[in-house]
Parts: C-alpha cells; sequence; structure tokens
C-alpha cells in the first residue's frame, strides 16, 4: 500500500510548505496542552489556597513520567514508521505501529497499579509534606490510578498518526481533549462548582484523555484500509530486528525523559524547604514558562517524520535544508519570547494568583527560566534529529549532558551561592553548554551524510 499523496508531501512539496504542514499542526496542539496545563494552575489558583496550587506543582513529575513510555513507544515507532516508510518497507509500518500501541496499554496498566500500591512512599519522594499530602494524593487518584491508561495510549497514538503524515489529525485528537479539559476544569475545582479543588483539576484531566482516545479509535475504524497505522491484535508480533530498531531510539529518549523527572523532582524538593508558597511560585513559573518550550518541542516533533523519511531514502539536501529552516524560525520566535517575559513577568505571574509573596517570587524565577528559551530550542532540534535518524546514542548522551552533568549540580551549586533563586539559573546554565554542542554535533553529521552521497 503506498499514498501517492503522502510521498508527495516528503519527496516535493517546497520545504517551507511541508515543514508548515507538519509543524503547525504539532504546534497548535501542543500549546493547546499548555493551555491546559495552566487551566489547572489557574483554576486551581482561584481557591486561593496555596497548598491546592503545590498539590497540583507537585505531582507533576509523575504526570511527566509518562513521558517516559510515550517516548519510548512513540517517539520509538513513528520514528521505525517514517523510516520504513521513506524505504517503502510497508509490512514493518504496520508491525512498528501495532509493537507502540500494545506496549503502551501494558504500560499505563501497569504504571497504575504501581502508584496505587506505593502511594504514600511516592507521596513522600515527590517532596508532599503533612499539609500537601492529602491534595496531591486525591490530585494523583485520577490522573494515574483512574488515568494513566487513557494519558498514555492518547499521546502514543498521536505519534503513530504523525508518523504517516497525518499531523493534522494527530493534533486534532491531542486538542479534542485539551479543550475539554479547559472547559470541565471550572466545573470540578471552583467553589460555584463541584469544589474539588486540585482533585477537581485531576478528575477533568482523567475524562479529557479519555476523550481524545475515543477519537484516535473513530479515527483509525473510519481510515481502515486506507493508513499505514496498525492495532490488530495479530500485527502485535514484531521481529527482533524492529523491536531493536523501535527501542534503540525509544529507550534513550525515555530515559531522556527520566531524567526531566528526576530534574524537576530535585527542583521541587530543594523548592519545598521555603515553604508552599515558594513551591507554588515555583510550579506557575515552569507552567508560563512552558508555552514557549512546547512550541520549540512541537516544531522539533512536527520534523520528525520528515527528517525520519528523507534520512532513510538519502535525500541528505533535503533533510539538511529542513533543519536550518527550522532552527531559524524557532531561534527567533524564542528570543522575542524571553524579552516578553523578562520584562513582563510580574504581569504573567499574577495572572494566575494574587498573592504578593507568590508573585514576587514567581517573577524572579520567571527571569532566570525564560533566559534559557533560545540556546533550549536548538538543543530539542538536536534531539529531535537524532530520534528521526534512529541515532538514540546521540539523543541519550544529550540527556546525560542536560540533567546529571549540567543541570542537577547547578541546582546544588546555584542554590548554596543564591538561596532559592538561583535554582531557576540551572536550565540555562545546561542549555548554554548544549546549544553549542548540538550545533557542533549537527554541522559534523551533516558533512558525514554529504560525504557518503559523493
Amino acid at each position: 500500500m503506498e499514498d501517492k499523496q503522502k510521498t508527495k508531501l516528503f519527496e516535493e512539496t517546497p520545504i517551507p510548505k511541508a515543514v508548515m504542514i507538519m509543524s503547525v499542526p504539532t504546534v497548535v496542539s501542543s500549546l493547546v496542552m499548555v493551555i491546559y496545563n495552566l487551566a489547572d494552575t489557574y483554576f486551581v489558583g482561584m481557591v486561593n489556597d496555596p497548598v491546592q496550587n503545590a498539590a497540583v506543582a507537585l505531582a507533576a513529575p509523575v504526570l511527566l513520567a509518562f513521558n517516559a513510555v510515550n517516548n519510548l513507544f512513540g517517539i520509538g515507532s513513528s520514528s521505525m514508521m517514517s523510516r520504513a516508510l521513506g524505504r517503502k518497507d510497508y509490512d514493518t509500518v504496520s508491525k512498528s505501529s501495532a509493537f507502540g500501541f500494545y506496549c503502551a496499554l501494558i504500560s499505563g496498566a501497569l504504571f497504575s497499579l504501581l502508584f496505587t500500591v506505593f502511594r504514600q512512599p511516592l507521596l513522600s519522594v515527590l517532596g508532599a509534606d503533612a499539609g500537601t499530602a492529602a491534595a496531591t494524593g486525591a490530585y494523583l487518584k485520577w490522573t494515574v490510578t483512574c488515568g494513566a491508561i487513557p494519558a498514555i495510549l492518547n499521546v502514543v497514538l498521536a505519534y503513530l498518526v504523525r508518523a504517516e503524515g497525518a499531523s493534522l489529525h494527530a493534533s486534532i485528537g491531542t486538542m479534542s481533549g485539551c479543550l475539554l479539559n479547559i472547559f470541565l476544569d471550572p466545573v470540578f475545582i471552583l467553589p460555584q462548582g463541584l469544589n474539588m479543588g486540585a482533585a477537581g483539576a485531576g478528575l477533568a484531566t482523567f475524562l479529557s484523555n479519555c476523550a481524545a482516545c475515543l477519537y484516535f479509535f473513530v479515527l483509525l475504524h473510519v481510515k481502515r484500509g486506507r493508513t499505514y497505522v496498525c492495532v490488530k491484535p495479530s500485527m502485535f508480533r514484531p521481529s527482533a530486528a524492529v523491536v531493536a530498531s523501535i527501542c534503540g531510539v525509544g529507550i534513550p529518549a525515555s530515559i531522556q525523559n527520566l531524567l526531566n523527572v528526576t530534574g524537576m523532582t530535585v527542583l521541587n524538593n530543594f523548592t519545598s524547604v521555603y515553604g508552599p508558597d515558594a513551591v507554588a511560585a515555583m510550579g506557575i513559573a515552569q507552567k508560563i514558562n512552558m508555552v514557549p518550550m512546547y512550541i520549540a518541542l512541537g516544531l522539533s516533533q512536527g520534523l520528525m517524520p520528515l527528517i525520519s523519511y528523507n534520512y532513510a531514502s538519502g535525500n541528505t539536501p533535503r533533510m539538511k535544508k529542513t533543519v536550518l529552516f527550522s532552527a531559524g524560525i524557532s531561534i527567533s520566535f524564542l528570543s522575542f519570547i524571553t524579552a516578553g517575559y523578562y520584562l513582563g513577568s510580574d504581569f504573567f505571574i499574577s495572572l494566575f494568583m494574587k498573592n504578593e509573596q507568590i508573585i514576587a517570587y514567581g517573577s524572579r524565577f520567571l527571569h532566570g527560566l525564560c533566559l534559557a528559551l533560545p540556546f533550549l530550542c536548538l538543543d530539542f532540534l538536536a534531539v529531535g534529529v537524532f530520534q528521526a535518524c534512529g541515532m538514540g546514542r546521540k539523543s541519550l548522551v544529550f540527556a546525560i549532558l542536560r540533567k546529571i552533568v549540567l543541570e542537577i549540580p547547578a541546582l546544588y551549586l546555584l542554590n548554596r551561592l543564591f538561596p532559592l533563586y538561583g535554582l531557576a539559573f540551572a536550565q540555562l546554565t545546561a542549555e548554554l553548554v548544549l546549544a553549542a554542542a548540538a550545533t557542533v554535533v549537527l554541522i559534523r553529521m551533516f558533512r558525514r551524510l554529504e560525504q557518503k552521497k559523493t
């Protein structure tokens, strides 16, 4: 089975147009996803209880841990699918998608079981104390115990659909859940509604993820026979070569995310020493900073099928032009956002909570976090290229450099030198080094690929 329209997109469409077709829906869905994360913080903040806001912030590492599974089976399988499409190997495409789907389903069930069994010790590890443990546990009951399977499955399905060039459908599925979440948040969280606080935010998230999964199941049913995405149980029998290739990209991507969770947990533990106001302020600043971060991440993820296909088909010039065009857009945009965030930090924090102490903390935190954005986009782009090309080891090296070698040690050092406020500048320290490393590694990679063609 070969879809000529999708082949044309990968091989012939002008690069700016192809980048827009693949990336704009992904970026928009990423923005909607961030907005729904901000909605949780915004509506919980309207309760005007720092404990409820701190609960959402403390629970964030667990929800980020879902991305370890999303990356393993979403990025790993989608990269394999797009590279197989570039080689016209359609049997491998079907086996890769079935492998990603069923492994995601099993992993979600395990996540739910393990959290339910080890709930109390996990709350302590997250930094929850006697004042915040109940609210944090209530939020996680809905998002993990009940919601792990739909939370993981809808993201992996979006990756699989995007891998064949259907970026718009992947984004619609993601956005449908996010928009439902935004609608449900005030109903469940606020006193005028069910007055559930942080627990209401968790319930809204659970229901919205179920709705997103439903969209993808309906889509695959309607497009049966016209899609490369296969979820038939009979196709869940991949060869050793397929599993090795998926895991070669997916495991480093998963480890990368687990290291991100570790870094956030360390940051939350440092911040919790200074009280719930500081935790709430850091959580708000991080979520505000996630808006441009997710734009950069959405761009790199949207490009992956284009890069994978052209890498596998040997079209190095098109692949290189795609990366350079995307880097120029991303750096320019994030530099502009950094200036806006730095100058308007008080205003942005005050949108979420009318508490002078939290605004004061959050403004200083946002100053440090936003300065890393222009450098972070180069890091994201390089990792996206490595994952798209099946170069899992390179993406793993960058992940280890980011968290273990650079960011976590910087948290210790900067907190000692500049108590509390230094924590927000640890990411900038790491991304300065990684942006330089990404530029050097990409230049060398393209030189090697060009030399192979001559």
